[in-house]
Order: structure tokens, then sequence, then C-alpha cells
């Protein structure tokens, strides 16, 4: 099998590293959905529906404007749970203070929704013919009990307002996270062992990107 065109349907850099990092270099397609639209209070049914509906949204689009080649595209969305809520990004230097107050020398899970989805160029005889693939992985943060003014100083560098959890494993938030349990690079927004089995399941070997 060949190799396809790689889309991400996500605008976070942190993301497109870790492909990059791991050899594949995908075409950065964001798919500006809604995401209000979408609530649950179950963390690992609201990755999963948000993840699904920004791959599709860009699936459809290039479905629309028609491919020439076999295209894979990954969408995937973050959340963290802990004391019985679920956090995305945080919407003020306030919430995040209390946030960080809140989660300080506690367990949090960290959950990302994975969805891929490949599509096939269109024959003469159908329409463009796609296949999906759902997944959710949990990784386990402890986090490290640090003091309002580290709280503080952290929030004041502006790093986690950009982050689900409020915090960012690759960043300056790496200094407040004791131990994980479970995969690593999920936490940082995208599990790759995950993305290698849902990859393998479309008959697709990552090894062929290098």
């Amino acid at each position: 099998m060949g190799i396809p065109q790689f889309v991400l349907a996500s605008a976070s850099p942190a993301r497109r590293r870790l492909l990059q990092i791991a050899g594949i270099d995908p075409i950065v397609q964001p798919s500006d959905f809604d995401e209000s639209q979408i609530t649950s209070a179950d963390a690992d049914l609201l990755v999963r529906t948000l993840a699904l509906r920004k791959a599709d949204t860009v699936a459809t689009q290039l479905a629309k404007a028609g491919i020439s080649t076999p295209t894979l595209i990954l969408g995937c969305d973050s959340v963290l749970a802990i004391h019985g809520e679920i956090y995305g990004k945080p919407d003020s230097a306030a919430e995040a203070i209390a946030r960080w107050q809140a989660m300080r020398g506690h367990i949090g899970g960290l959950y990302t929704g994975h969805t891929l989805i490949e599509l096939l160029p269109r024959t003469q005889s159908s329409e463009t013919p796609l296949k999906t693939l759902v997944r959710c992985q949990v990784t386990q943060v402890h986090f490290a009990n640090i003091s309002d003014r580290q709280i503080e100083a952290y929030v004041a560098t502006g790093e986690p307002m950009h982050c689900a959890g409020c915090f960012a494993l690759e960043g300056k938030g790496g200094f407040f996270v004791e131990k994980l349990e479970g995969c690593h690079s999920n936490v940082i927004g995208l599990s790759m062992p995950l993305l290698r089995q849902m990859m393998a399941e479309f008959g697709y070997n990552v090894t062929d990107f290098w």
C-alpha cells in the first residue's frame, strides 16, 4: 500500500510537532468546529465525540473538493478530569489559578479522543469511500503540591491558557508534574502508540512515512 496524504484536523502546534518528530509531516487543516455544540459529563464520550466531529468536518470538506490520493485525517481532543469535573482550556488567568490550586497534590485523568478517517479518491461508480476509527486514551497525571507563588508565576507565563488541563507537559508545566501513569505523548495531545495501532487497522505502517 502506498503512502497516503496525512491531514491533521487541528491547529495544535504540540500535535504537529509530535507527528513531525516521529517522521510524519502533516498537512494542517483545522476544522474550526464549534466545540460548544457538544456537552457531556462523561470525559471519554466527550473527547471521542469532539475528535470525531473535527475529523469528519475536514473529511467532508476534502471529499467535496475532491482528492486524487488516499488521505488519512486525524482529529483529536483532550480534557482533564479531576475531582469529578471536566476541564478544557481555562477562560481566564483567575480560572487557571483557581484550577491549579485545586489540582496541586492530586491525580487527574488526561483524556484524549482520537479519530482517524481514511478517505479514498472517488471512482466513477461510487461516492468518495471512507472508513472511520474512534478511540480514547487516558493517562493519569500526578500533580506536584506547588505553592501559590509558583502557580501565579506559571499562569503569568500564559502557557496554561492554551492547554487542556491548564498545563503543558513539554513546557514549563513539566516542572509541576510528579509522575505519569500511561502514555506520555497522550498528555501532550496525541498518543503515538495508539495512532500507530489505528493506522495499522487501515493497513498502513508508520515506518513507510520515514
